[in-house]
C-alpha cells in the first residue's frame, strides 16, 4: 500500500483507455488514483446519460424556434455536474477507501462512479428531494 505522502502523486494516474477497460496499472491504493478513477466513471456515465437525454430532446424539439438549443444546455449540466457533485462525492469515497486502508478494484470504482449517476438521475426524475 502507499504511504500518506504518495496519496496526491498524480504522475501515476492512469491513462483514460485504462480506466475505461478496467486494466488499471497497479491496484488502486492511493486517494489521488481511487478519486481519479471513481470520477471518470462519474463523468462518463453522466455523459452518456445526458447525451441521451440530449439526443431525444433535439429529436422532439427540432422544429421549434427556441426550444432546439434546450439540448445544448443538457449537455453542458451533464458536464458541470459531475465536475461539482461528482468531485466531491468520489473525494469522499476514496476518503472512506483511503482511511480504511483498503484497496479498491478497478471494478468497484466503475460501479461506484456509475451507482452515483443512477442516483443522481432517480432522485432528479422522483420528486423525493421535494418532500424533505
Amino acid at each position: 500500500m502507499g504511504s500518506s505522502t504518495d496519496d496526491f502523486e498524480t504522475a501515476e494516474l492512469d491513462s483514460i483507455i485504462n480506466v475505461i477497460v478496467l486494466n488499471p496499472a497497479n491496484q488502486l491504493d492511493t486517494f489521488s488514483e481511487m478519486w481519479y478513477h471513481v470520477f471518470l466513471w462519474v463523468l462518463f456515465s453522466s455523459l452518456f446519460v445526458h447525451f441521451c437525454a440530449a439526443a431525444l430532446a433535439f429529436g422532439m424539439l427540432k422544429e421549434h424556434k427556441h426550444g432546439r438549443f434546450l439540448p445544448l444546455l443538457i449537455v453542458i449540466f451533464g458536464v458541470v455536474s459531475p465536475l461539482t457533485g461528482g468531485v466531491v462525492t468520489s473525494a469522499v469515497i476514496a476518503g472512506v477507501y483511503r482511511a480504511s486502508r483498503f484497496q479498491m478494484k478497478a471494478l468497484y470504482a466503475l460501479i461506484w462512479g456509475i451507482g452515483q449517476t443512477i442516483l443522481a438521475a432517480v432522485m432528479s426524475y422522483t420528486r423525493i428531494l421535494a418532500t424533505l
